[in-house]
């Protein structure tokens, strides 16, 4: 509390509803932003709730912002296995990390009808044949705070693999939603020995260019984070939008809106590609849709 609120003293002078409006990321969520927020109120006198993004719903939050970016991978990841005439049902995921993107990934995964059977974080992964339970997961993430490390002593078929790398388990799907570069070149051609028919970035460029090139010439399915983790900048929005019309929504209502958000960036990305000659080549498809975007703006702006 007193580090964010020593840090919003210098910050609230840049920062506004019209300016630039922060959001939450690693080590920073819904208790931070309020943090912050309140002190952003307490300096300004003003309650633009529009300010920041990723708040509790009590001050004026979005329900479903914790889940957007998780969520919103795998929507873009059962979008673009649909594509190829596959589905998530009975395949078995990897995932890696533990936090809020990894653990709404894994949660959706199994709502869909996956079997996530791993989860990690610094310390090393587990593996749950069975399949990660929510609950215990959950219970040491947010209730105890403990390292996945404990997670054996909760569900006795489950395995801590100290020091060592979630890509060596075989996988139908894998999903980095851990950190830049976690995913090297030596990770990609075990998954892909391993027959991995899809990767679908939860963090920001979580593999390294030289594995992404790997999966590209194996015909691995590959969702770039530029597009596949853009589910929780895009519910950031969606809370601005809210705030601003002084709304309240549900979280369906947020979740129906960012799962059609993934569906049309999917389709955005597959249609750009397959312009180009290379269809299902969705890291082409993303950069060159991008690049676009940027393009048509600053020409609008008359900056070019």
């Amino acid at each position: 509390m007193s580090f964010c609120q020593a840090f919003m003293t210098e910050l609230h002078r840049h920062i506004g509803p019209a300016t630039d409006v922060p959001a939450g990321d690693i080590g920073v969520g819904s208790r931070e932003i309020g943090y912050l927020f309140g002190q952003y109120k307490r300096l300004t006198n003003r309650y633009d709730s529009g300010t920041l993004t990723g708040k509790d719903p009590l001050l004026g939050g979005i329900p479903a912002r914790p889940e957007a970016t998780g969520y919103g991978t795998v929507y873009f990841l059962q979008a673009m296995l649909a594509a190829r005439g596959e589905s998530l049902d009975g395949y078995t995921a990897v995932v890696s990390g533990s936090g809020n993107v990894a653990f709404h990934a894994i949660a959706e995964l199994c709502e869909l009808g996956a079997v996530p059977v791993v989860c990690s974080d610094s310390g090393g992964y587990v593996h749950d044949p069975a399949g990660i339970d929510l609950e215990v997961l959950r219970d040491l993430n947010v209730t105890r705070r403990e390292r996945l490390s404990a997670y054996p002593e909760h569900v006795p078929s489950a395995r801590f693999f100290p020091g060592e790398s979630p890509w060596d388990v075989p996988c139908d799907v894998a999903l980095p939603c851990a950190t830049q570069n976690e995913l090297g070149e030596q990770d990609a051609l075990r998954l892909v020995k391993n027959d991995v028919r899809a990767v679908a970035e939860g963090a920001n460029m979580p593999c390294t260019p030289a594995a992404v090139q790997i999966f590209r010439e194996a015909g691995v399915a590959v969702a770039p984070g530029k597009a596949a983790n853009a589910g929780g900048v895009a519910t950031s929005a969606l809370e601005m939008r809210q705030n601003a019309a002084r709304d309240r929504w549900t979280f369906d209502q947020t979740d129906r809106t960012l799962r059609k958000v993934m569906e049309d960036i999917h389709t955005e990305c597959l249609s750009t590609d397959d312009e180009h000659g290379l269809p299902g080549d969705y890291v082409v498809g993303a950069n060159i849709a991008g690049f676009r975007t940027v393009v048509a703006a600053m020409e609008a702006n008359g900056y070019i």
